[in-house]
């Protein structure tokens, strides 16, 4: 379900924002309308929506727009046009007192430059948010005190920021955007500052947090490794519009144009494409009932020499081979079940190509995609696994059933 609708939003900063708007309908550049008329287009006509418990990340170099438009979502910047919609209302259209409610209970935000008070310690730029509601200092104490264990960072409550490193405060900013149970979070390249071992463990930390806390995020970063990582949904800004938007998997193999394919030329594949993109249907299997005459049959027809074998539900059983059938046939054995062999590798749908690596390697028979029920739904041979990580487009064939 959506929780945050952007329709149509512009912002024009300048004295003639109709003209400018008008001009970028009918084509006009970001440079020509300033040229023309003085008017700079931050945000250009974007519409997008946000999921509950997504994280929704806007890419894009400096001077796209990004940081322009997560400014109108809680109206640092005020859109000069269009809507954004958060529970059935405007925040466009807001009182003061109603934009007040948003900012302090519905949505916080973290800042690149972390933003903290340096007169204050840890614990109290935690829980200023709540005390600038009104919060009795016990009550807001132990909830910022949560906030602080949640980002790791007990023990430092009567610290002053200047005795944190730059990851330790970007936690403390991380804390105070929590400490009020917001519905959305927003992020700034709130990560951007920092080195880059320690940005690679904030990542890591916004991510075993959300898979606790179940938030909605929408994050603004400049860098696609970042994006690629944390993102469920990817949209990419160019001079203030949107030129794609896409789950990482879409924006690495189905890039919208040649700006986006120029971002995602070097990217490591193989730390984005999962399983499911590369794997076949399996070209026949056989039910665990069947006999080998019926899995010789399908193997010839096929040109395969091994088959997997599944049960009534389509769970996968295991894989049977010609050179076992072919004896039982002889013998008049009408029964696979002496010959079924155990599977050697399966894997899920969501499983990265870089952990399949290994798999691929010493895989006899291809590695077998399954469900949570262990239900097969495709297989994956050697090969895919190499076009996936180079990005081949070509297709590349079963050696198996």
């Amino acid at each position: 379900m959506s929780v945050l609708e952007v329709r149509n939003v512009y912002k024009i900063f300048g004295k003639n924002p109709e003209k400018a708007r008008t001009m970028s309908e009918q084509g006009h550049s970001k440079a020509e309308i300033l040229e023309k008329t003085g008017n700079t287009i931050g945000v250009n006509n974007v519409s997008f929506t946000v999921e509950a418990g997504e994280t929704f990340v806007v890419m894009g170099l400096s001077g796209s727009g990004k940081s322009t438009l997560i400014r109108c979502l809680n109206r640092l910047h005020k859109p000069t046009y269009g809507e954004v919609i958060l529970e059935g209302e405007n925040i466009v259209d807001m009182t003061p007192e109603a934009l007040r409610h948003v900012r302090r209970k519905k949505m916080s935000m973290v800042f690149q430059n972390f933003g903290l008070f340096p007169h204050r310690s840890v614990i109290q730029n935690v829980d200023y948010g709540l005390e600038i509601q009104g919060i009795p200092l016990k009550e807001r104490r132990v909830k910022a005190q949560e906030a602080l264990a949640l980002v790791g960072l007990e023990g430092y409550e009567s610290m002053k920021p200047a005795a944190l490193s730059g990851g330790m405060q970007q936690r403390v900013g991380l804390a105070r955007a929590l400490v009020t149970d917001p519905d959305i979070l927003l992020m700034d390249e709130a990560f951007s500052a920092l080195d880059p071992l320690i940005k690679k463990n904030m990542q890591d930390e916004l991510l075993s947090l959300q898979e606790k806390m179940k938030k909605t995020i929408v994050f603004i970063t400049h860098d696609l490794d970042e994006a690629l990582k944390l993102g469920d949904r990817i949209a990419v800004m160019l001079d203030g519009t949107i030129v794609q938007i896409g789950t990482p998997e879409d924006i690495l193999t189905h890039p919208a144009n040649d700006y986006v394919r120029d971002f995602v030329e070097n990217v490591n594949r193989a730390r984005v494409i999962t399983a499911s993109s590369i794997m076949k249907p399996p070209l026949a299997v056989v039910d665990s009932k069947d006999g080998p005459k019926a899995a010789v049959r399908k193997m010839e027809n096929e040109g395969i020499s091994s088959v997997f074998v599944v049960d009534k539900q389509r769970k996968l059983k295991g894989i049977v081979t010609v050179d076992d059938c072919v004896p039982l046939i002889k013998k008049g054995i009408n029964s696979l079940e002496s010959v079924i062999q155990p599977i050697e590798h399966a894997t899920g749908p969501d499983t990265l190509i870089a952990d399949m690596l290994e798999m691929a390697t010493t895989a006899q028979y291809p590695i077998a995609v399954v469900d949570e029920n262990h239900r097969l739904l495709g297989v994956v041979v050697r090969v895919s696994v190499i076009a996936g990580i180079k990005g081949a487009d070509k297709e590349v064939g079963n050696d198996v059933a």
